[in-house]
């Protein structure tokens, strides 16, 4: 359909365009539920082909823009959402002078006449941490939708195109955004109470029975360009680990425009704090060394959490103080980083060869159960998830800090309060491969049998606060 030919199609159903919606009222709000998910109150949000504004009004952004080539439903959207902007524009000719954190095209690109002219505009709205959120309907799903207006269930609509995951994420790529992840929600349109709740929460979020759900959704960033230098802080927590206390140190090299170690200890025996402070007077002026001693009661994560908030640099990293990491491969994870390559980069243990007796075989085949689980339910790749070492921007890591209230504090260990929270942002996580080396000093702090159950738990804790939403 031409364009002029759209514009009043739309402009024709603009009084009308609610009144269907609240016939489909469980479809809408079970889109409005996954954006919410995506993106997080209170950021700058631009949502190109808005309507008559119920999705842009339910994100609930600092500064909103709404765009829509019908100037009735912007007038619609304009008497219901005061309070926000909307402008009539066209998706492929984008000129606003004004860059978002988040662009929304929901059920647009089935009526573009050029999506790759859509996408090429997108980078004159996006910054580089910008995030491109796209949904669209499931190509399965074409005649049960065209049967469905036939009945007069839902509002008859121009043809459309349909495109399968592949083709958006080609074409993003051609205009130069990366899909950081994708999926399927709803199969089951229709609300019919405790059914359509149980087959669209739990049993659209299984492996393969997935991909029938009806909306498509892609999140993308734009591909970075360039590398920048910043300054590190790198934690390590640590309780009863005199021995390597001055190996991290020596071993840690210097990198970025400005390097700190920051030792948090909590509730050794074995002289670790006095360790710390010896081997920071004997390092003064050659190493920025900091150290705070947590407490007797502290975790590994809650320990990991204090040295964030001390921590004076742009890159934050944790490093176990137990050196089964080499120190000496930090610089890899900092190059990550720095490039744009990922947002947040986790260590892989299970790439090269372990060494004898550095991990149990039960412990190995726990790490791979729980590496296909959290693939999984967080829609990225993660080879090994329980990797003690996690490096991500402080920016990210306040945002993460900031949203914790939506997980709660659950975590002992600090490496799935990361997790979750970079995938709730969004973030491009990237694994690289390490070689993992046996302890020289101390026994491992796992309990297998104990951590494992908790392990189980948290699986549990992210199907219900990730995945089966």
């Amino acid at each position: 359909m031409k364009q002029d030919e759209l514009i009043k199609y739309f402009n024709r159903h603009a009084e009308t365009r609610d009144h269907w919606k609240a016939r489909n009222w469980y479809y809408h709000r079970t889109l409005e539920r996954l954006l919410r998910f995506i993106i997080p109150e209170k950021g700058s949000v631009l949502e190109i082909g808005s309507g008559t504004g119920d999705l842009l009004a339910h994100l609930k952004p600092s500064r909103g823009l709404g765009i829509d080539i019908s100037p009735a439903m912007i007038g619609v959207a304009g008497k219901k959402y005061p309070h926000l902007e909307w402008r009539a524009g066209d998706a492929e000719n984008l000129a606003l002078g004004e860059r978002f954190d988040y662009v929304v095209l929901s059920d647009l690109i089935g009526f573009a006449d050029d999506i790759e002219r859509v996408f090429a505009g997108l980078s004159a709205v996006t910054h580089p941490r910008s995030r491109v959120v796209i949904t669209y309907y499931n190509y399965f799903w074409e005649p049960i939708l065209r049967l469905s207006e036939i009945f007069h269930l839902k509002a008859r609509q121009p043809l459309q195109n349909w495109m399968s995951p592949k083709d958006i994420e080609n074409m993003l790529t051609l205009a130069g955004f990366e899909v950081i992840k994708s999926g399927n929600k709803m199969i089951f349109p229709v609300w019919i109470p405790f059914l359509s709740a149980f087959l669209n929460t739990f049993v659209a979020n299984l492996p393969l029975i997935s991909r029938l759900g009806v909306i498509q959704y892609v999140v993308a960033r734009p591909r970075p360009e360039g590398k920048r230098e910043y300054s590190v802080s790198i934690v390590i927590p640590c309780r009863n680990e005199k021995g390597n206390i001055k190996n991290a140190v020596e071993r840690t090299p210097q990198f970025g425009t400005y390097t700190e170690i920051i030792f948090v200890e909590s509730g050794s025996h074995d002289g670790t704090f006095e360790e710390i402070k010896r081997v920071a007077e004997e390092y003064a002026g050659k190493k920025n060394i900091r150290y705070f001693e947590h407490g007797p009661n502290g975790t590994k994560g809650s320990c990991v959490r204090q040295g964030f908030r001390e921590a004076k640099g742009d890159v934050l990293m944790i490093l176990d103080a137990d050196l089964t990491m080499q120190p000496e491969d930090l610089p890899k994870y900092y190059r990550a980083i720095a490039s744009g390559r990922g947002e947040f980069i986790n260590g892989s243990r299970l790439v090269y060869q372990l060494e004898d007796e550095s991990m149990r075989f039960l412990n190995i085949l726990g790490n791979k159960f729980f590496s296909i689980m959290f693939s999984w339910l967080l829609g990225q790749r993660l080879k090994d998830t329980l990797c003690g070492t996690k490096v991500l921007f402080k920016l990210d890591y306040e945002k993460i800090a900031d949203g914790r209230k939506y997980f709660g504090d659950f975590d002992p260990f600090g490496d799935f309060d990361l997790l979750f929270g970079a995938a709730k942002l969004n973030l491009k996580i990237v694994e690289i491969p390490i070689r993992y080396q046996a302890r020289t000093y101390g026994s491992t702090q796992i309990q297998r049998w104990r951590h494992g159950r908790l392990l189980l738990k948290m699986t549990f804790f992210a199907m219900r606060k990730i995945k089966f939403i």
